[in-house]
């Protein structure tokens, strides 16, 4: 057999294939909120910082729903400002690994598949606009690591890519941290208490509206055929 006829077929198998085994193998470790924190306790700040992003970096890689976890701890042990620039830190790396990961293993085989009925889709999303990005970024509906690894599948560019995410991953995350700062470990024994914690705050209540109106502009845009 000449395996290199089939190139780009084994390299995106083999893609899904280690995002399967990272997933799997993720379910099996187990980390807290508390374990964090006692972690980067131990620390100086400037340390603790460079710790908490490395490990944001690794962990949320091999385990999938962990960014939750992280993003409390860190709200907990930083405060909303401070958390928010390390986690955005990490996720401009991980939007770089996740992004060229893709476009290494899987853009060639898109390019090779995709049919004419297609291709002005793909070209469609490598010419999206900045201001998209950005509200895409902005927006608390997509999970970063499935955009930064559809990005990648594209012919989008890179670096205004990275701009999006380093001028719209914010937004989303002081928003995030804020109220995680607020809500505290409450959260962990009574998920209510975010409902009980905007009730009494309703300036932040009437802010996070804006949320709302950012979910539906990505909506309209996904399903937008122009």
């Amino acid at each position: 057999m000449n395996l290199k006829k089939y190139k780009h077929e084994i390299q995106i198998i083999a893609l899904v294939l280690a995002l399967f085994v990272i997933w799997f193998g993720g379910r099996h470790l187990k980390i807290d909120v508390n374990t964090i924190e006692n972690s980067l306790g131990r620390y100086p700040l400037y340390l603790s910082g460079l710790i908490y992003v490395i490990l944001y970096v690794v962990v949320t890689f091999f385990i999938f729903f962990s960014k939750d976890v992280f993003w409390l701890a860190g709200a907990l042990f930083f405060g909303p400002i401070l958390s928010t620039v390390f986690i955005c830190a990490a996720e401009t790396i991980n939007a770089f690994i996740l992004f060229f990961l893709s476009r290494r293993f899987g853009r060639a085989y898109v390019e090779t598949r995709l049919s004419e009925k297609y291709r002005h889709l793909d070209e469609k999303l490598g010419r999206i606009d900045f201001f998209w990005l950005f509200v895409f970024r902005a927006a608390p509906l997509i999970p970063y690591r499935f955009m930064d690894l559809a990005a990648g599948l594209t012919s989008m560019d890179f670096r205004k890519y990275l701009l999006a995410c380093a001028v719209g991953s914010p937004v989303k995350m002081f928003w995030i941290q804020y109220v995680l700062y607020g809500v505290g470990k409450s959260i962990l024994r009574d998920p209510k208490a975010i409902i009980t914690f905007f009730l009494n705050n309703q300036r932040l209540m009437y802010f996070s509206l804006l949320y709302v109106v950012l979910i539906i502009m990505v909506i309209f845009k996904i399903r937008s055929k122009d």
